[in-house]
Order: C-alpha cells, then sequence, then structure tokens
C-alpha cells in the first residue's frame, strides 16, 4: 500500500482542533503557514513558558489516519484535524519511523520527523476518554504514545490532500522516537 495524505490543516488560533484546507504551504525553517505553531522558535504555550528560546522541533503535526479508525471504531467521534495535526497520513505507520526520518509530502515539501507528540490534558478536554485511548503499554510495560509525531520543515512546498509520501530514512544507527 502506497503512503498518502489524506488531509491538511491549519490552526491560525491556539485552539486545539485546526481546519481543513485544500492544501497548506510548509515553509522551510518555520513549519505550516499561516498555523500558529510555526516559527523558528518554540510556539506551544507549555514550551514556551519553560524556555521560548529553544529551537522549534514541532513545526509540523502529523498523525496517521488508521488512529482515527481506531478510536472512531472504539466509540469516540473524531475526525481528521480534530486532534490538532496539520498534516494526516494513510498508509504510513508515523510512529514506527526513526528519528530524523525525511518524508517527502508532494512534489517538493520535506518533513524531517523530531519525535513523538505527547498527548496532554487537551485531548482529555476535547472527548471523555480519549487521553486513555491515545497511551497504550507496549509487552515490557513502557508508555506508548500514539497522537502522531512532530516534525520540522528542510524543504519548502505545497501539500495536498492526495499526495503521495516518500519515506527516507536517516543512515543507521537509527534511534527511536522520543517525545518532543
Amino acid at each position: 500500500m502506497k503512503s498518502t495524505v489524506e488531509a491538511v490543516h491549519v490552526g491560525a488560533a491556539h485552539t486545539f482542533s485546526k481546519e481543513p484546507r485544500a492544501l497548506v504551504r510548509l515553509v522551510a525553517g518555520l513549519g505550516v503557514e499561516g498555523d500558529v505553531h510555526a516559527g523558528e522558535t518554540v510556539k506551544h504555550r507549555s514550551r514556551v513558558r519553560q524556555d521560548p528560546s529553544q529551537p522549534n522541533l514541532r513545526q509540523v503535526h502529523l498523525l496517521h489516519a488508521e488512529l482515527h479508525d481506531e478510536l472512531r471504531a472504539r466509540g469516540f467521534d473524531v475526525r481528521s484535524g480534530d486532534l490538532g495535526e496539520n498534516v494526516t497520513t494513510r498508509g504510513l505507520d508515523v510512529l514506527s519511523v526513526p528519528r530524523g526520518t525525511r518524508l517527502h509530502l508532494g512534489p517538493n515539501a520535506v518533513v524531517e520527523i523530531t519525535g513523538l507528540r505527547n498527548p496532554c490534558q487537551q485531548i482529555e478536554d476535547f472527548r471523555a476518554g480519549l487521553l486513555a485511548a491515545v497511551l497504550d503499554r507496549d509487552e515490557h510495560g513502557a508508555l506508548v504514545r500514539k497522537a502522531g509525531v512532530m516534525g520540522i520543515v528542510v524543504t519548502s512546498g505545497d501539500v495536498r490532500p492526495g499526495d503521495e509520501i516518500e519515506v527516507r530514512f536517516p543512515p543507521r544507527p537509527w534511534s527511536a522516537l522520543e517525545r518532543v
């Protein structure tokens, strides 16, 4: 199965969900044009409170559509963009790629994966029980975060629903994704 972009979203204000768009423009070094989280330094409010000069490793939030499918099957009313993602993917296990993986989205845009999104209380506030649903435990009891991955824009370009995604892994040895 080929990997594709299912939907794209922008949030111009600090709200939980993002609005669907026909296309988003990714800007190298900044993020999604018009999105509140775009910038060279952190824009997520909790990160700004800690240290506003930190580099923004969370310019783009990517989430696999298969998580939406799983959550709907469990009775949650969720749609693409509801969980705050900029890019909804289909056919790509974004949670299993190593740090530094580059995703070529459409004809030009490139996003480098920096780590896992750390689900927070806002998910629970959006839908009761949803925070527990996007967290899991592996066979060793370690916490598994399923709320997508974060990345930085390496190469600018427009991204649209239906665009193909080409995955390019970094050189070995690979580093597992950690929360960013």
